[in-house]
């Protein structure tokens, strides 16, 4: 296999690890507008069937580092892959098996270390086995393939409940959402087989030899050999940095902590409540029926993922702290106007801009900046250890929203006659004006700057 079709395998199997991230992390939003009903679910068991996937995405983003420096990016992955699989399987629950809700949870629980495991692993991987030149583009395009998959799902979604009656949905549509992962989880899993294990972690194991293979096929035979010199002398800097590090000293504290906060902020704008609740907010809060529901869900992925292309190609040029502002004001005026027109009871097109307006703003901002960010803030001597616990706190903060989301919809308070049901979107805008504050005080710009020198500016705060 030459060169290029060797880099084709790789950016293909990663893209379909970011599909499926996004595939599985996606496919509650349709499916539990009808298994909800199916189950007569209330507010508290809503938020709880949709939420409980997050935990298990906790654990596995907590687990990662160690099933990555023990097994491997490859066998981490496979392993996420059969994850992926169970879950999607288990979800549907067959009739071999008996219905419960808690039987629900747990599958959901299964997939979500999956997705854990997923976002740390696959992200690496792509890193340490593209070359130099093309690695900045290759980790991008998976964020883009995370995108990609909740696109796709609403796709499936809608295809799968638009000829069936709203009964056929409740009954057994919601089924056939979950089974609909299947098919990815294959491919995702078959292909994982064909591609290496990651060089850097084999030279780290002592396998010098499987290594340089690996890197003659990514790179040739001359430039493997420069290749190979710069991993090595890359992985004995880093062993010497990380060792005596002191990561409750003010300056190390002091990172993680903003790092952690910056990422739980992307969280708390109520994204995630919109991607997994979706059809309800289309149903209640704007008024559609079953079919028009399914139909407004592709219409949200679809400005989700042209917007993300718009912050790909723009992140570079204009700046992460202006981008991240720019969107979040736009997220704060999209919530607005959903807010205001559902305290007037003025429902209508402009409900539905407001919503496209905030997933717009996000798709170009929060959404794909603040993993950028992430991954340049933290010094190299603490970026393992730092990024994992920025990674599980947004895990855990997209917990809080999406089991509480539900529950604040249907309360008293949110239904009395001042919110007239748009008090969560009020408390999320709260949170993202916390947002535009935080990041002009605390958060560095990143464009640019070599990693020495934001280390630099670190040491100055």
């Amino acid at each position: 296999m030459n060169k290029k079709a060797f880099l084709i395998l790789i950016t293909s199997v990663s893209a379909l690890g970011g599909l499926l991230f996004g595939y599985d992390t996606g496919v509650i939003n349709g499916a539990q507008f009808f298994l909800s009903k199916y189950f007569e679910l209330d507010p508290g068991m809503k938020g709880w069937v949709v939420a409980s996937a997050l935990l298990g995405c906790l654990v596995g983003a907590l687990s990662s580092g160690f099933f990555n420096t023990l097994f491997g990016r490859k066998y981490t992955l496979i392993l996420s892959a059969v994850l992926f699989t169970i879950s999607a399987w288990g979800s549907g629950m067959p009739s071999i098996l008996p219905e419960s809700v808690s039987l629900l949870v747990v599958f959901r629980i299964i997939g979500g270390v999956g997705i854990g495991l997923a976002s740390m692993s696959a992200p690496v991987y792509i890193a340490e086995i593209a070359p130099s030149k093309k690695r900045g583009i290759l980790v991008s395009f998976y964020q883009l393939a995370i995108v990609i998959g909740f696109f796709v799902v609403f796709l499936v979604t809608y295809y799968i409940g638009k000829d069936l009656t709203e009964a056929q949905n409740i009954q057994f549509g919601w089924r056939q959402m979950f089974w609909s992962e299947l098919i990815p989880c294959a491919l995702f899993l078959m292909a994982l087989f064909f591609v290496p294990k990651s060089p850097r972690w084999l030279y780290l194991k002592g396998k010098d030899l499987e290594a340089f293979k690996t890197l003659t096929k990514i790179h040739g035979d001359i430039l493997a050999i420069d290749e190979q010199r710069e991993i090595k002398k890359s992985i004995e800097k880093n062993q010497n940095q990380t060792q005596n590090v002191n990561y409750f000293s003010k300056t190390i504290l002091g990172i993680i902590v903003i790092g952690t906060v910056f990422s739980m902020l992307q969280q708390f704008t109520g994204i995630n409540a919109v991607l997994y609740y979706g059809a309800d907010i289309f149903e209640k809060a704007l008024g559609f029926g079953k079919d028009d529901v399914l139909a407004q869900q592709i219409l949200l992925a679809g400005v989700n993922l042209v917007f993300t292309f718009i912050a790909m190609f723009s992140v570079d040029k204009f700046g992460r702290k202006p981008l991240v502002i720019i969107g979040s004001i736009g997220m704060i005026i999209g919530f607005l106007l959903l807010g205001f027109s559902l305290k007037n009871d003025a429902v209508g097109v402009v409900s539905l801009i407001g919503v496209l307006l905030f997933i717009a703003s996000f798709a170009m901002s929060m959404g794909p900046v603040v993993w950028v960010v992430l991954s340049e803030m933290f010094p190299n001597r603490i970026r393992s250890v730092a990024m994992s616990v920025a990674v599980a706190a947004q895990w855990g903060a997209n917990y809080i929203v999406s089991q509480s989301f539900p529950v604040v919809m249907e309360s008293e308070l949110n239904e009395n006659a001042f919110w007239n049901g748009s008090l969560p979107y009020f408390i999320f805008i709260g949170f993202m004006i916390i947002s535009i504050i935080f990041i002009l005080k605390y958060i560095p710009e990143t464009k640019g700057k070599s990693l020495e020198e934001l280390e630099k500016i670190w040491e100055k705060k």
